[in-house]
């Protein structure tokens, strides 16, 4: 599968966020990474209801809902989303975690669980026809600039195989937090598809957002 970048939004610059997603469109981003934080399920709150709704308005690029909030099933009508979205919801965030992906689907985007570094492949076995990719946290969700799980690296190789001995071989596997140039190569190596490009790559503040992007292709290819 293509390797893709889905830049975490919160780590844009928001005093020059158009000119930002328009470096974006021409390196060819593939996903706009917005998480929803709500105070609840991780102790922090990010980005809200009305930035999904200026991001779909404002630029071509597909969004990556990242909600981690307590019960996401009662609450995804907030959010503005289609065709050709991820939205993904973690699977400890509620008891209806099928009813959930069931909604996103509905609306004609793409469902994607995110698992939190210990939480246990297995709990795929039963939603795999229901989801389009799986989220795999590389830190403990709630705040940027942490260091990596290391043995989330193991996990991406053990979610590849999970999937793919399953007939799932087009599931796709996102990764999200410390995903450095070097973490990022390994990322690759073990079998990820999609990588969450925060302050530790793209969004370095020692290079441009244009040097961030290719020298993180090059890392993921």
């Amino acid at each position: 599968m293509k390797k893709q970048i889905s830049p975490s939004m919160m780590c844009v610059d928001f005093m020059n966020i158009a000119a930002d997603l328009a470096t974006m469109e021409k390196h060819g981003i593939e996903y706009l990474h917005i998480d929803i934080m709500d105070g609840e399920f991780v102790n922090n709150y990010t980005l809200g209801t009305d930035f999904c709704k200026v991001m779909k308005k404002n630029s071509s690029i597909p969004l990556d809902i990242h909600l981690m909030i307590e019960k996401p099933e009662n609450k995804l009508s907030w959010f503005e989303f289609g065709e050709g979205d991820y939205v993904s919801v973690h699977y400890e965030s509620t008891k209806h975690i099928q009813r959930a992906l069931q909604q996103i689907k509905q609306r004609g985007a793409k469902p994607m669980i995110a698992l939190n570094p210990a939480t246990p492949l297995e709990v795929l076995e039963w939603v795999l026809p229901d989801i389009d990719a799986v989220l795999l946290m590389t830190v403990n969700p709630g705040f940027a600039g942490q260091k990596l799980v290391p043995q989330t690296l193991e996990k991406i190789t053990a979610c590849r195989k999970f999937l793919d001995e399953r007939g799932y071989t087009n599931v796709e596997i996102e990764v999200d937090g410390n995903v450095s140039f070097e973490n990022a190569r390994k990322m690759s190596d073990a079998g990820a598809d999609i990588f969450v490009a925060g302050s530790s790559s793209m969004f370095a503040k020692d290079i441009t957002l244009d040097e961030g992007i290719e020298k993180l292709r090059e890392a993921i290819k």
